[in-house]
């Protein structure tokens, strides 16, 4: 691996119930990274405090909101400031102590080279890895991981709700904040939101690092907000990418193939409530006319899914950006 400049890297740590950690955190940021931006987010353990008080880093800049915001809004506001500096690279590390700040320069590598626009961490890689990983949270992750990849269209990610993330100075100048969840649906809606700017996204396998700490996201109790955000994502990026800035024969496929389903579903459901209300079975010509459709149908979204999958960008932006100078 070459050599990283601390010119080209800036970190974000937004931070939250993190003053115990936060220091062994900063401590582990190597020099490859310039500058170190801490976005206390009304935290009642006072971090951004802690860290002024305790770190005499010269990297370190603290920022404080009056009100929280969340994490998403805490990385945002973190992400303003780092717009302003020369870094090529934004990367977003928790504070709590779960990711390794050693892998930054593992993390940024392929973004540094051209090869993607934004990269994450994957816990999934090996099997290993999850070990240590609470049941509970490796089930809810999973949910919400399959979920991310519906509504953001990135389906060869194996870890899409991932806070490890590091992404491109010019990337992240093209996107419009104010549309950006700010809470804990954050990754999982920029995930949607740079998959509209058909940015490359990769992956970096890393370690998940729990040693008892208790997680502020509890992955059950965030399945309705997160099914909510990533069922209204889809529907956006169905209506964006297939009928909006492109038609293409996936589009005819899904106008052909859900109302076949719906019609399906609803004619059979019909029929089949009646049959019983009238204690008489259905008969062999409305049985096929209720399971038609429905075959023909999911045949139809199955194959657009196909197209879907297949459509995940794999060209990078971010080199045709800024007026297509080059990165230097």
């Amino acid at each position: 691996m070459n050599k990283i400049s601390s010119s080209s890297v800036a970190v974000v740590i937004p931070c939250y119930r993190v003053s115990a950690q936060i220091l062994g955190v900063i401590q582990g940021i190597g020099p490859e990274v310039g500058w170190i931006i801490v976005v206390d987010d009304a935290c009642p353990e006072h971090t951004g405090d802690v860290v002024e008080a305790r770190c005499q880093d010269p990297r370190i800049t603290v920022l404080r909101h009056e009100e929280n915001r969340g994490v998403g809004g805490a990385v945002m506001t973190g992400y303003a400031i780092a717009l302003a500096l020369p870094a090529k690279v934004v990367v977003k590390l928790d504070g709590d102590g779960q990711m390794d700040p050693g892998l930054i320069a593992r993390l940024v590598e392929p973004i540094l080279k051209g090869r993607a626009d934004y990269a994450k961490g994957n816990r999934f890689y090996h099997l290993a890895d999850t070990a240590g990983m609470p049941r509970l949270r490796l089930i809810g992750n999973a949910g919400l991981s399959f979920l991310t990849k519906l509504s953001s269209g990135y389906w060869q990610l194996f870890d899409p709700t991932n806070g490890f993330t590091a992404i491109h100075h010019w990337m992240l100048a093209e996107l419009d904040f104010s549309t950006v969840a700010q809470r804990y649906f954050f990754e999982s809606d920029l995930l949607y939101q740079l998959n509209q700017l058909r940015a490359v996204v990769v992956e970096m396998p890393m370690p998940a690092a729990y040693a008892g700490e208790p997680s502020s996201l509890h992955p059950l109790s965030a399945i309705g907000p997160f099914l909510r955000g990533n069922f209204r994502n889809l529907a956006r990026r169905i209506v964006y990418s297939y009928f909006v800035r492109g038609f293409s024969a996936a589009s005819v496929e899904l106008l052909i193939g859900c109302p076949l389903v719906l019609f399906g579903l609803m004619f059979g459901a019909w029929h089949w409530w009646a049959s019983i209300v009238d204690n008489t079975p259905a008969t062999a010509g409305t049985v096929m006319l209720a399971a038609l459709p429905l075959v023909v149908g999911i045949q139809f979204i199955v194959s657009w899914l196909n197209f879907d999958v297949a459509a995940e960008p794999s060209r990078p932006v971010h080199p045709f950006l800024n007026g297509g100078r080059p990165d230097v």
